[in-house]
């Protein structure tokens, strides 16, 4: 199992930027393809960004595609967010998951897939 701790978020004007971060222990971080996921009040969760092992693969939700982008250090053991021109409906919880894959150029868009969870931060975008 991997913990991890997301960052990062907080209140912006639409059209902002934000940058999450989600810091990993407990297990060796580059054996984990990591993704990032969302849930907005009253909707279920919703994938938004997913990288392989290596970082060399990368795969995002339409509604975030030009917009985000999700990088990785494995040497900090740290997957990031960045997220640009934001807008309201970005407004959620956004979470980061980690699943251990023996793929390095995999990655995994369903929520189901992945075995560890963040607590999560809250991202508010106003208008």
């Amino acid at each position: 199992q991997v913990q991890l701790v997301e960052s990062g978020g907080g209140l912006v004007q639409a059209g902002g930027s934000l940058r999450l971060s989600c810091a990993a222990s407990g297990r060796t971080f580059s054996n984990y393809a990591m993704g990032w996921f969302r849930q907005a009040p009253g909707k279920e969760r919703e994938f938004v960004a997913a990288i392989s092992r290596s970082g060399s693969r990368a795969y995002y939700a339409d509604s975030v595609k030009g917009r985000f982008t999700i990088s990785r250090d494995n040497a900090k053991n740290t997957v990031y967010l960045q997220m640009n021109s934001l807008k309201p409906e970005d407004t959620a919880v956004y979470y980061c998951a980690a699943r251990s894959t023996y793929d390095s150029l995999y990655y995994y868009s369903g929520d189901h897939e992945y075995d560890d969870w963040g607590q999560g931060t809250q991202v508010t975008v106003s208008s």
